[in-house]
């Protein structure tokens, strides 16, 4: 077990293979079969999606609940180590795991029939679509604030592109305020998400 767990690839691995192992127990169980139609391909991209937003909104969360209030505290000399070792790490993951949550997302409502009608906030559709309309709205300018706004100015923050002191400084200040605006906009885009189906807005 300790081999599993010491190792993030292996750890990951075993993940997958207990889900299968799930997955093939529940058949069993419930004498289902396995009909690989486009129902099920919707749900394994919903599941996709769900990982993707979990990775995204987890590190955007880490970022506004952690990493930034506790700046202030840590000790000058050790800094760098967040600012060249991790930081430079949850941003890789940060910006993918936004960009599979669009992609997922939008291939998801493409493929349940109902991407024009939530992207035009329900007006195609009588209204059905504009809970999560609005969610997918709110996650678009979330990742477009990731990879336009955010990424940009936090390579300059960081030192991964070089600048001059003053434009650094404005350059972190920049990304912690469009990374605050999208922890806001989190809030809404989840509330969006999760109400299409579950609370009462279908």
């Amino acid at each position: 077990m300790a081999s599993i767990l010491s190792n993030l690839r292996n750890t990951i691995i075993a993940g997958i293979i207990l889900t299968l192992v799930i997955y093939v127990l529940v058949h069993a169980l419930t004498g289902t079969g396995y009909a690989f139609d486009l129902a099920w391909r919707a749900f394994f991209m919903r599941w996709l999606h769900v990982l993707s937003g979990v990775m995204w909104i987890g590190i955007l969360w880490y970022f506004n609940f952690v990493q930034i209030p506790n700046m202030p505290n840590i000790p000058d000399e050790q800094k760098p180590a967040i600012g060249k070792v991790i930081a430079p790490a949850a941003l890789w993951w940060f910006r993918w795991g936004a960009m599979a949550t669009i992609i997922t997302g939008l291939l998801l409502a493409q493929m349940n029939g109902y991407l024009v009608d939530a992207l035009t906030l329900g007006t195609q559709g009588g209204g059905t679509y504009t809970a999560i309309g609005i969610g997918m709205w709110l996650g678009i300018i979330m990742w477009f604030n990731v990879w336009f706004i955010i990424w940009p100015n936090q390579k300059k923050a960081l030192g991964i592109v070089e600048v001059g002191a003053d434009e650094k400084a404005a350059a972190a200040r920049t990304a912690m305020l469009f990374s605050r605006t999208n922890t806001l906009l989190s809030i809404p885009m989840l509330f969006c998400m999760v109400a299409q189906q579950n609370g009462g807005f279908a």
